[in-house]
């Protein structure tokens, strides 16, 4: 029953919109847009700009940026896990010489 779906509304800046998603997302998605809300509203306080679009904007790329930090590090992680393996090999064929 992991495929069933549920269909919401979230609210995003003031303006609400449906999604139909898989019902296991649901928490995920409304934590998502509570994070969105907060960082708009954070953005509100901080300029003295009336546009919401401006202000989605900026979010778009704090979360984006966000993102990108995140993947550079799990590679360098994941490359460090691979290295340590290699050097597991070979101190293991060094040591059966």
């Amino acid at each position: 029953m992991t495929d069933e779906k549920l269909t919401i509304k979230i609210n995003i800046a003031d303006r609400y919109y449906p999604l139909k998603i898989n019902r296991l997302d649901e928490h995920r998605v409304r934590k998502a847009a509570s994070m969105v809300n907060s960082a708009v509203d954070k953005y509100r306080f901080a300029y003295d700009s009336k546009d919401v679009q401006d202000f989605l904007a900026m979010v778009s790329v704090h979360f984006a940026t966000n993102l990108l930090e995140t993947k550079e590090k799990l590679e360098i992680e994941n490359f460090s896990d691979d290295l340590n393996v290699i050097n597991d090999k070979l101190s293991a064929i060094l040591t059966q010489e």
